[in-house]
């Protein structure tokens, strides 16, 4: 057998980090279903500046939200929730029945419980003297979203 060798890089190559994905990806495939992972990005404006966006994707029938952000003389407005009804609704119509993010204790905690996710997990001291917390949405149904977003022609 020969010898197996592990190095620790502190800076991966393109091609090493698309090899390690894809094959991951494949394995995947023989486990469960087509993965059909697509991005997701939700953007408010006012007047052609971006004061709010969301960045996600929808894979295997969930919408993982991984930022989301409000400028921060544009909070408490509505665009907070106006950004996620237009995700929520974008991952319905790809099929998407649950979502799930993450947030910290200094983030918007308060903000995701309202729109009705639920906490299923923390780290506490992530970062130290702060928790980080996993929420999740079960049943997701197209929410009576505001017309502040415009739908992209597909």
């Amino acid at each position: 057998m020969k010898s197996i060798q592990t190095t620790v890089e502190t800076r991966i190559s393109e091609a090493d980090r698309r090899f390690v994905i894809q094959s991951l990806v494949a394995y995947n495939g023989t486990q469960a279903e087509s993965e059909d992972c697509r991005d997701l990005t939700v953007l408010s404006r006012s007047d052609g500046i971006i004061v709010g966006g969301l960045i996600g994707y929808t894979h295997w029938n969930w919408l993982f939200v991984q930022q989301l952000w409000v400028v921060e003389d544009h909070r408490q407005r509505g665009i907070g929730s106006s950004l996620m009804a237009a995700a929520e609704t974008e991952a319905v119509a790809r099929g998407c029945i649950h979502a799930h993010c993450d947030t910290f204790d200094f983030q918007a905690l308060p903000f995701y419980q309202k729109l009705g996710y639920r906490t299923f997990g923390s780290l506490a001291d992530y970062p130290v003297g702060h928790t980080r917390y996993f929420l999740s949405k079960q049943n997701l149904k197209r929410p009576e979203a505001p017309d502040q977003f415009v739908h992209p022609a597909t």
